[in-house]
């Protein structure tokens, strides 16, 4: 079963139950996939798919900053719920500790490497850990590393 046919199974499912927060969720990836299916004309792959569902969360996850910064407790709840949702769909994200370790391994692989190489560096470590870790904690724990050198 693909990721498409998933959210699909779980959209009747929640229908079924009554869970509304679900089934708006699932409803709104849904209305993203046909967006981008019509854009390309074409069946999304399924990194494709990933993608969008990052893409979700992250604008879920922003949401949810602004909320807290208007002091708006209602829907800073309701968009936490909704990341839940979006985040079942994700692979099994990476602890800081991981991410560090991995930077760590990679780093030393390479050899000696400068504050210059930081775009490449990140590129080549984001390409490995595609939809495992946020790419704002693998900036931030790469440039940490940069700072100690």
């Amino acid at each position: 079963m693909n990721l498409l046919e998933k959210i699909d199974s779980d959209l009747k499912a929640a229908i079924k139950s009554g869970d509304r927060i679900r089934v708006d969720t699932l409803k709104m990836l849904k209305s993203d996939v046909s967006y981008e299916k019509g854009k390309t004309g074409k069946e999304l792959t399924d990194d494709q798919l990933l993608e969008l569902v990052m893409r979700s969360a992250k604008r879920r996850r922003e949401s949810i900053k602004e909320f807290q910064k208007g002091n708006r407790q209602d829907l800073v709840e309701r968009e936490m719920k909704e990341l839940a949702v979006v985040e079942e769909y994700l692979p099994k994200q990476m602890s800081e500790d991981e991410i560090d370790a991995f930077i760590s391994d990679k780093l030393s692989a390479m050899g000696a490497v400068t504050q210059k190489d930081l775009g490449r560096i990140m590129g080549e470590i984001m390409k490995e850990l595609k939809g495992k870790a946020d790419g704002s904690a693998v900036k931030t724990i790469l440039s940490k590393k940069f700072e100690n050198k």
